[in-house]
């Protein structure tokens, strides 16, 4: 799987880029939310494995080597230099990376009121003998919990 990925990124930097990739290019599991990332100090490419199956991974691909070859060439890498986003535009990458919902949302299953009328939407429970309402001193009762 590391060996694919590798081809695959040193065959788009030649045909997009002209450039031969001569670094390493390894998925990394712990990238929750952005396609990859490079690395400025050993020039290697991280990929996001949930990333793989979109139909657009090639244009993460060279988003990617865009930040590789203009640092090598001492342009400007960064993502608000005019450089980046020329390059950029005309290899064909993506400028953001597509949203595979890896972003975890938190359910808010117990809520409570105080004496007070004031609600509260918590993910985990409250001891409601020991803690108050924050806005008021009120005491808290669970009203319901959503299984």
């Amino acid at each position: 799987m590391q060996a694919a990925l590798q081809q695959q990124v040193e065959s788009i930097s030649i045909t997009a880029f002209n450039r031969p990739f001569t670094h390493e290019a390894v998925w990394n599991a712990r990238l929750q939310t952005t396609g990859g990332r490079y690395h400025l100090k050993d020039h290697h490419l991280d990929f996001n494995p949930k990333m793989k199956d979109q139909p657009d991974f090639d244009a993460i691909i060279k988003h990617e080597l865009c930040h590789y070859h203009l640092h090598l060439l001492g342009r400007g890498y960064k993502h608000a230099d005019a450089d980046f986003k020329a390059l950029l535009k005309q290899v064909g990458g993506s400028r953001y990376a597509p949203d595979v919902g890896a972003r975890r949302t938190v359910k808010r299953k117990y809520h409570y009121t105080c004496s007070n009328g004031h609600l509260f939407d918590r993910a985990r429970p409250v001891d409601t003998k020991r803690y108050r309402c924050g806005r008021c001193r009120g005491k808290l009762t669970l009203v319901k919990k959503d299984d």
